[in-house]
């Protein structure tokens, strides 16, 4: 996420933070590097006067002369300005209205508005335990309707039957119904996206914004189409009193000029990121959280958060059972921390969250794929049950039956029972209870330290 603004900002700030006093010079040459950062960023121009403006008040004010690490300050207010500009705070939906409250998406087509309606739907019934509805009020694009039912499906919510020959108007008005009726929570509308803003599509959203009188009217936008996502915003909230905005996609997005753009110009608060393709890869936006990622310090709240919500608490209490009683760590073990890790959005997806990871070498990073924990969890689900539990029988024509089975070759096999053999002594260290010889076997997991071998 960002690393294009990560590692240019990381860079630029690193040359000031050591410095024992800053000059106008010195800030005059930072606050240069941070505005090409940002416009590099795609970050509407506007935006990028604005903060820099701002930073360069704070900078050259007493909070920094008077600081005894004014390098250190500087960065504070650099991070203090970016949160600023992404509006300060997580800004929950309001929901306190009469049941159901009506939550109307809008955006253009592509966005992920439709797969947004299912995330959200999740969201709600998971964490909030609202009781929803969702229905589709596209009848121009015939899979709408249809892809709208499988992920309400795959999600576990209820879906409001539509066809094409319908109105939009109509549409709503009996889903709405039918929510007050069943004593729904929270009604979902997903209403119909176009590849532009046209006045057809303006005038069609408005009377489904009037029927369904919605307490959020979130706009679903694209984070990859940069500072054109805030101008997009901008062109709907003239049409519409938007509640909010969802940024889709930002899993994808190395630049960020959506995420620092989209408050500034329409003046209304991103709500939710999207940050993948899983039906669970929607997170509550939290400036502070992103700026901090933005900065190359992680995001150590979001990682405590996701591993609250993913970490499967009963066999978490089975494997420290196991500990205890001194049985050891096997494989069905090692593959049960793989699946976990997997819902926890791979390796990427936490290492995102870890501090100072912005500041790890590229060819460090490219050996920390994805992929290759599937590929090990294939090969554990090619053996046996009593391979699983004693790895030391895999010889030979073992291993070629598994790299068989596994679609891998047997140099594969040989590199993950060596992985397993490394975590099962860091397993022994922990049990013994010693912290600090674990944390030493540890350095040796990490890139170039056999835990991560180039392949």
């Amino acid at each position: 996420m960002f690393e294009n603004l990560t590692e240019r900002l990381s860079r630029t700030l690193k040359n000031v933070s050591g410095r024992g006093r800053l000059t106008d010079d010195n800030i005059k040459d930072t606050l240069r590097e941070v505005r090409m950062a940002l416009l590099e960023a795609d970050v509407a121009l506007p935006v990028v006067r604005e903060f820099v403006k701002r930073v360069k008040e704070r900078a050259v004010g007493t909070e920094v002369s008077k600081s005894l690490t004014p390098g250190q300050e500087f960065i504070k207010i650099v991070q203090a300005e970016l949160e600023m500009v992404m509006g300060e705070s997580n800004e929950a939906l309001n929901l306190a209205c009469q049941p159901p409250a009506v939550i109307l998406m809008a955006g253009l087509q592509g966005a992920g508005k439709t797969t947004s309606v299912g995330k959200l739907g999740k969201v709600l019934k998971e964490r909030e335990k609202k009781k929803v509805l969702v229905v589709s009020a596209d009848v121009y694009r015939p899979a709408a309707i249809k892809q709208l039912e499988t992920l309400a499906n795959d999600v576990g919510i209820d879906f409001f039957p539509s066809s094409a020959d319908q109105k939009p108007v109509d549409i709503v008005n009996a889903a709405v119904g039918h929510g007050k009726l069943k004593f729904y929570d929270v009604v979902i509308v997903d209403t119909a996206g176009r590849l532009h803003v046209d006045d057809v599509m303006m005038d069609e959203i408005k009377d489904v914004h009037a029927a369904a009188n919605p307490v959020e009217t979130l706009f679903v936008v694209d984070a990859m189409t940069g500072q054109d996502a805030a101008n997009t915003a901008k062109a709907f909230n003239d049409a519409l009193p938007l509640t909010g905005v969802i940024l889709t996609k930002v899993d994808g997005d190395a630049r960020g000029g959506a995420a620092l753009s989209v408050r500034h110009i329409t003046g209304k608060p991103i709500k939710f990121l999207g940050v993948g393709e899983k039906t669970d890869a929607l997170e509550p936006f939290h400036p502070n959280r992103v700026a901090s990622r933005i900065l190359g310090m992680g995001d150590v709240l979001s990682l405590i958060e996701d591993l609250e919500r993913n970490v499967d608490k009963s066999k978490a209490e089975e494997l420290a059972k196991k500990f205890k009683e001194k049985k050891g760590f096997d494989l069905e073990d090692f593959r049960g921390q793989l699946q976990q890790m997997k819902n926890m959005g791979g390796m990427m997806g936490m290492m995102d969250k870890l501090p100072g990871m912005s500041q790890l070498p590229d060819n460090v990073k490219g050996q920390v794929d994805d992929r290759m924990f599937l590929q090990m969890e294939a090969i554990i689900n090619s053996m046996t049950k009593g391979e699983r539990a004693r790895p030391d029988i895999i010889k030979g024509s073992r291993k070629k039956r598994i790299a068989m089975g596994s679609g891998t070759q047997v140099q594969d096999v040989n590199r993950l029972l060596k992985q397993f053999t490394q975590m099962q002594k860091m397993m022994k260290k922990m049990q013994k209870g010693g912290m600090k010889n674990m944390m030493r076997n540890m350095k040796g997991m990490m890139p170039g330290g056999g835990m991560f071998p180039g392949r």
